[in-house]
């Protein structure tokens, strides 16, 4: 008897992280039977990374949540929606009227930036709460940059982007897209592209304290101290002007404060910050010149300097040093994109988009409506007016995510409610009262709005659902429209407006947006971009490199990029008390060496360490340290050590490398699953721990509030691995 079998392919792109590559899902009988990457995507052009099957395992998960849950005394109950969103709002409706509007905080993890219905329709939901208390994974990650563009070009998300595909010359400070896929830069096949950089005669550096997967196939790699990446660019920027190779190029006219930041790096050659950089002053030189030379060149920074000690102001420096070399907005220096979705237009920082309110505890500036991270924890724990007695997480796990971790965790535990939106009961959301699944990746549409603008190529590309969601599920949208609704005021008109708004966007739904904005869009007239033209053509539609746009796309009042603001100059004050002498300052406490993080390839960040296939093999949770630190401290290959810092401590496996910088230890971050309570039965078996019990919730970007989560001072000791393996508790303090 003849078996009857259906067939169905979709070309999507994966939604995982930031390179958005495109896939060839193929379905047999319903049921997933390969995933490839898609040869006619014209952006990723057939990449693909492992953690595109990921996609599968999180949507076949057993551990996956599908219906709201409820902790009760009993453990956790499944429950339906209707009663579950009751319960959330008349929560949260009650402590905001016994303790005010802030008396509710909102966390928005990393994951809602790759999830199109969570960006359109989750901050109208926020704003019903009118609470001031918003919280994101954004300053544990990319605030020094947005802040750096804000500050320039006047708006947060108008980024430069190298344009790998034509530059002569990169030079990369603090990150490794071999590993990462890019990030805050869409480039898919990223190996590929650097590659290319050699292979028409260019070069590509790589400056870092430890020689990476990216560093290893660079021309030159520069081993430099965490932290001091500042001292660097500023002595970079002496050498350019001390030799007169500064030459604004297209921008020049519409450019200020050239004599100022002249002014300011005259006092930081070569020769001055070498005892703290660790890097040669003639190897300085060398490149410095050799990249003015060059005939077209840029240089790029991501998290490893956006979290550290002086992050906003290294950020700026690599801004500052692009352009004085002529290297902004022309093809092979650094670029902007042109996105069909134009997100500059919505969402508009407010009236400064910086410090316009500080913290309660802490008095940290806020950044386009959101406090630093760092101190939520103090929020939670502080009496007083103003203090978070409730917390709305979305998309998140804080606790392994931001630093001091472990008071995090404690601190949750107090809240008087807490909801997240989330698929996984984890080490964040089981101090949850309620959960509300939403949707993966593959049950959803998905336009990615915020990584086409961060693109190194311009292009549109809209992923059909794969799956449709079952009767009991509920989406983003579905999720957050029906919380906005039942949030609304008590009187008649607004819940009768509240219930219009809710039924026309479940009506209207995501597509809806995504058309209008394309058809507003700057290639609606000229490709005759639309949602339908997308559907025709599932690969995607290739809109050109990207091209010089200055000054119209500035957002600066005068329209003029300002190279030294204001800002920006008083922190260089702070940057020379902490260097005011010749030499790094000696160890403090005991703390001998820096902590650098570092990603791991399979994964991104905690979010797949449930798909075994990510975690499978040998254990990549290992502390990498020099030989030399290693031999000090008696340390073989597998031995285990107590890593401590100011505010904690772990024991982790050592592994010994020569990629790294003596006096650096790196520990992978987004581990740590061993806490009691939470449903991620593959992820256990492999947890690893947590470096953000060593992160320092007080070691901070001074200036914009960002985590320092490179550069911690910390000491590393032999332990016994007998003992260790005796106990096996999430926190060590």
């Amino acid at each position: 008897m003849a078996t009857n079998i259906t067939q169905k392919t979709y070309h999507i792109a994966c939604n995982l992280c930031e390179a958005i590559c495109g896939l060839e899902i193929k379905l047999e009988n319903g049921q997933i039977k390969s995933i490839k990457g898609d040869k006619n995507d014209p952006l990723s052009k057939g990449h693909i990374c492992p953690k595109a099957v990921a996609l599968q395992d999180i949507y076949n998960d057993p551990d996956r949540l599908r219906k709201p849950i409820k902790r009760t005394a009993g453990g956790w109950q499944e429950i339906p929606w209707s009663e579950a969103y009751d319960q959330v709002t008349n929560e949260l409706k009650r402590i905001q009227s016994e303790h005010g509007n802030n008396a509710v905080a909102v966390y928005l993890g990393n994951p809602t930036v790759h999830n199109l219905e969570a960006l359109l329709f989750g901050p109208a939901f926020f704003r019903t709460l009118k609470t001031k208390n918003r919280y994101s994974a954004t300053s544990v990650d990319q605030l020094p940059e947005q802040l750096v563009s804000l500050k320039m070009f006047g708006h947060s998300l108008l980024i430069p982007l190298p344009d790998l595909d034509r530059t002569g010359f990169h030079i990369i400070f603090g990150a490794n897209p071999v590993v990462s896929n890019g990030s805050m830069m869409t480039a898919p096949g990223v190996a590929r592209r650097l590659k290319a950089i050699r292979d028409r005669g260019g070069r590509l550096v790589v400056v870092d304290p430890r020689r990476t997967e990216t560093a290893k196939i660079a021309d030159q790699h520069l081993f430099i101290r965490p932290g001091s990446d500042v001292l660097m660019l500023l002595s970079m920027l002496q050498v350019v002007f001390s030799e007169q190779m500064q030459t604004l190029g297209r921008v020049a006219q519409f450019t200020k404060g050239v004599e100022l930041i002249e002014a300011i790096v005259r006092d930081y050659p070569p020769e001055k910050t070498a005892a703290f950089t660790g890097i040669e002053p003639g190897a300085l030189t060398t490149l410095v010149r050799d990249f003015c030379e060059a005939g077209s060149a840029s240089c790029y920074g991501r998290i490893g300097v956006s979290a550290q000690q002086f992050g906003t102001l290294t950020q700026w420096l690599i801004t500052v040093f692009n352009i004085v070399t002529g290297n902004l907005d022309t093809p092979g220096g650094t670029m902007f994109s042109k996105p069909a979705f134009e997100v500059l237009t919505a969402g508009k920082p407010g009236k400064k988009g910086f410090a316009d309110r500080l913290s309660r505890v802490r008095k940290l500036p806020d950044f386009n409506g959101e406090f630093p991270v760092a101190t939520l924890a103090e929020e939670i724990a502080t009496p007083g007016d103003g203090q978070v007695r409730a917390l709305v997480t979305n998309a998140g796990n804080p606790v392994l995510s931001t630093p001091n971790g472990h008071q995090l965790d404690a601190a949750l535990e107090t809240l008087d409610f807490m909801v997240s939106i989330d698929i996984y009961l984890n080490e964040t959301s089981r101090h949850a009262s309620i959960i509300l699944p939403p949707l993966t990746g593959l049950e959803r549409p998905h336009y990615d709005m915020v990584f086409h603008a961060l693109s190194i190529r311009n292009g549109a590309k809209f992923s059909q659902p794969v799956f449709k969601a079952g009767l009991d599920q509920r989406s983003d949208l579905q999720i957050f429209t029906e919380l906005g609704w039942r949030m609304q005021g008590n009187t008649w008109l607004a819940r009768a407006s509240g219930w219009f708004r809710k039924t026309l966007m479940q009506r209207l739904g995501s597509e809806w947006v995504i058309n209008k904005q394309l058809k507003q869009g700057p290639y609606s007239r000229s490709h005759g971009l639309d949602l339908k033209q997308l559907k025709k053509n599932p690969h995607g539609i290739d809109l050109g490199p990207m091209q010089p746009c200055l000054p119209e796309r500035l957002f600066t009042a005068d329209k003029t990029i300002n190279l030294a603001p204001e800002a920006f100059v008083s922190e260089l004050e702070k940057l020379a008390d902490v260097f005011a002498v010749d030499t790094p300052a000696p160890e403090q406490n005991g703390f001998d060496l820096q902590l650098r993080g570092r990603r791991d390839p399979r994964t991104n960040n905690s979010w797949v360490h449930n798909s075994y296939r990510m975690v499978k093999g040998k254990d990549r949770c290992l502390a990498l340290i020099h030989p030399q630190d290693a031999e000090h401290r008696q340390l073989s290959n597998g031995d285990m050590a107590r890593v401590s810092s100011r505010v904690g401590s772990i024991s982790i496996q050592v592994a010994i490398s020569d990629e790294m910088k003596p006096g650096v230890i790196s520990i992978p971050h987004g581990w740590g699953h061993q806490l009691d309570g939470v449903r991620l039965s593959i992820a256990q078996q492999h947890a690893g721990v947590n470096t953000n019990i060593l992160t320092d919730n007080h070691f901070l970007d001074s200036l914009s509030g960002n985590a320092a989560l490179n550069g911690v001072p910390v000491s590393v000791t032999k332990v016994n691995r007998q003992a260790q393996e005796s106990r096996q508790a999430g926190y060590q303090d």
